[in-house]
C-alpha cells in the first residue's frame, strides 16, 4: 500500500472583507501565476511509487475561513488510510497547527510538517480564525514525528513564529535556512529526505 501524504497549501484570511477586495486589486498578475510549478507540485514524482501526495484545494483560500476548511478536511480525512503524513505550508500550517490542538484526528497520524507556517494568538489580526487558543500539546499526543522549517529571510511569516512552535512542541525537529524566503522553491530536498526517513 502507498504511503499517503496530504499536502494542505496555503492561502490568504483578511479580518475585514474590505482588506480582502483591496489585495484583489492590488495583486498584479502575470500568466506564470496560473501555472507555477514548485517543490510541492513535484512532491509526488520525486518521492516516487510508493507515495500517494494529495493536494486538495482548499475552500475559499484566496479569502480563507477556518470553518470551511475544517468542514473540507474532515471530507478529505473519511478518504483516508491511516499512518498518514499531513504537510501543512503558510496559512496551511497554521490550519494544521489549530486542527490538531483542538481535535484528534479520525486517523493514525504518522507525522506533521510544519512549513513556514505562521504563529498568531491575535484573533482581531489577519489570521483571524485560524489563530488557537488552545495549548499544541494534544498535536504530540498524536504523533512523535513533527517537523517544523522556516528560513531566516522569509518575507511573510517572521523567524520568530518557529521558535514558538519550537517552545510549544518541545520534540519537534526545527529545520532553520537562511536563504529559503517563504519556500517558494523548484525543489526542496531537505523535506524529501525527511519524508523517507519516516519509519
Amino acid at each position: 500500500m502507498k504511503q499517503q501524504i496530504v499536502l494542505i497549501p496555503g492561502g490568504n484570511a483578511f479580518r475585514k472583507y474590505e482588506d480582502y477586495i483591496k489585495d484583489l486589486e492590488d495583486t498584479k498578475l502575470s500568466l506564470s501565476f496560473f501555472d507555477k510549478k514548485d517543490w510541492k507540485t513535484g512532491l509526488g514524482n520525486i518521492l516516487g511509487e510508493e507515495y500517494q501526495v494529495i493536494t486538495p484545494q482548499m475552500p475559499n483560500r484566496f479569502n480563507a475561513r477556518y470553518k470551511e476548511w475544517e468542514i473540507w478536511f474532515n471530507k478529505i480525512a473519511d478518504l483516508l488510510e491511516d499512518e498518514i503524513i499531513l504537510i501543512g505550508t503558510s496559512l496551511g500550517g497554521i490550519f494544521l497547527a489549530k486542527y490538531l490542538a483542538e481535535n484528534t484526528f479520525s486517523k493514525k497520524l504518522k507525522a506533521l510538517f510544519l512549513v513556514a507556517a505562521p504563529y498568531n494568538t491575535d484573533p482581531e489580526g489577519d489570521l483571524c480564525d485560524f489563530v488557537t487558543d488552545e495549548d499544541l500539546s494534544n498535536i504530540e499526543k498524536q504523533t512523535k514525528h513533527i517537523f517544523i522549517y522556516q528560513s531566516k529571510n522569509d518575507e511573510i511569516v517572521p523567524f520568530e513564529d518557529c521558535q514558538e512552535y519550537k517552545k510549544l512542541l518541545p520534540e519537534a525537529t526545527l529545520r532553520v535556512f537562511e536563504n529559503y524566503g517563504h519556500f517558494k522553491l523548484a525543489e526542496f530536498p531537505e523535506i524529501v529526505k525527511d519524508i523517507r526517513l519516516i519509519k
